[in-house]
């Protein structure tokens, strides 16, 4: 079968916030299991890279650090159209190439009917591996948005039984 619907976590993790998507996504496969047609995937700093990822989806979801011009923690969804606009202001090289990619599955014909972006405004884009304390503290309110997001897409979010 087919993944008909991708969710890809943004960012890069040695950069505090930065790398939230990436955190997300992670904690989102860790716990939860779903039907084949739904593929978690790390993006990372992939940039043009993501291309291939967006080619056969109907669905893209999105979760990244972005730069809201907000104070830190705010959260916001953004959807299709309305997502390069917020991409204007770059957090880094990454969002260059997701706005890129955007561009690119257009011209190619080959975007999905439906992306969203789920985005929260970093505090801190310095070196480091761990979050600052109002970002982390807001990584179970992004999982939730996300996985409501894929309840609107009538994708089943099953949590999975605790290893013992």
């Amino acid at each position: 079968m087919n993944t008909k619907i991708a969710v890809i976590g943004l960012g890069n993790i040695l950069l505090k916030d930065e790398g939230v998507g990436v955190h997300v996504v992670n904690a989102i496969k860790q716990r939860y299991t779903f039907s084949p047609a739904v593929e978690i995937i790390d993006g990372g700093t992939l940039g043009l890279d993501l291309l291939p990822l967006f080619e056969g989806k109907e669905k893209v979801l999105l979760v990244d650090a972005v730069d809201f011009a907000k104070e830190a923690g705010h959260i916001d969804k953004i959807e299709d159209q309305n997502i390069p606009a917020v991409l204007l202001s770059k957090l880094s090289v990454h969002h260059i190439g997701l706005s890129d990619v955007l561009f690119a599955s257009d011209l190619m014909d080959i975007k999905p009917a439906k992306i969203t972006l789920i985005g929260i405004q970093p505090e801190s884009l310095d070196l480091g591996l761990d979050m600052t304390d109002i970002i982390s503290s807001k990584v179970e309110d992004l999982i939730v948005l996300a996985l409501n997001t894929l309840r609107e897409w009538n994708v089943e979010c099953v949590l999975q039984s605790p290893q013992k």
